[in-house]
């Protein structure tokens, strides 16, 4: 998802542990407790990698569990709670939490080497309203977060998974539309951009069925501007155009 650097299929549910993970330490986590869908891999991180993460990860990072956010707490402060899925190297996190300083944002990514990247950029630019989450979103939807507790929720660039028999990997999809539905507070948004044609039918589709949500016809309470990664100019390169997708949480 998202500007995720290179990537490999993952068809089993163990981790692979990398260097500084501990099985013992991580056993009530959840980085890839089923089949995903997302495609998982094993990254070395650099020496200056590796000593920001060491210096960074214990105050604005945890890996996935089963233990529900404090996000005020978190945050050490009240404000909107975005969570962002799939935020790769952390192009579009960064540039969209400086944008919105007033947002508490939380980013979920399971490729190690891109929360690295992600870290360097909050520590070089100095950014304080981001928190990261290292492992499956659904878990966060379903383990971590109450209903009503977040303002946006956004997916940018989802792994479209083209071959018929990898379907059932899509994130997006009706049951992950009505868990995103619970967690949204009334008047709250899903931002969701996809350069898939094929998908960007299937997300629609799935998005109106859901009865909590609605094509946005209102004052969003988030920004909508995303910096254009390089993941989505390669897309442009290559012709594949950008459909973007909003819908808003009615109150039931």
């Amino acid at each position: 998802m998202g500007d995720n650097g290179p990537v490999n299929d993952a068809r089993s549910t163990t981790p692979n542990l990398e260097p500084g993970d501990d099985q013992g330490q991580n056993r009530g986590s959840r980085l890839y407790p089923r089949v995903t869908s997302f495609r998982s891999r094993r990254g070395a991180l650099t020496a200056a990698q590796q000593t920001t993460w060491d210096t960074l990860w214990p105050k604005i990072g945890r890996d996935v569990a089963d233990d529900l956010i404090d996000v005020d707490g978190w945050f050490g402060r009240q404000g909107p709670a975005i969570l962002e899925i799939g935020s790769g190297t952390g192009t579009a996190t960064t540039a969209m939490a400086q944008a919105e300083p007033h947002v508490n944002l939380m980013a979920v990514e399971v490729y190690r080497p891109g929360l690295a990247q992600t870290l360097q950029q909050i520590e070089r630019e100095e950014i304080d309203n981001i928190r990261l989450l290292r492992g499956d979103a659904m878990d966060v939807l379903e383990n971590m977060l109450t209903s009503e507790s977040l303002t946006g929720v956004r997916v940018f660039f989802p792994d479209p998974w083209p071959k018929v028999r990898h379907h059932k990997r899509r994130l997006l999809q009706a049951p992950t539309f009505a868990m995103i539905a619970d967690r949204l507070k009334p008047g709250g948004v899903l931002h969701v951009a996809t350069d898939h044609a094929e998908y960007a039918e299937w997300i629609t589709e799935a998005g109106n069925a859901e009865p909590l949500l609605t094509v946005l016809d209102w004052e969003s309470p988030m920004t909508h501007e995303r910096p254009v990664t390089k993941f989505e100019g390669k897309a442009q390169l290559v012709g594949s155009s950008v459909t973007e997708l909003i819908w808003g949480k009615i109150t039931p």
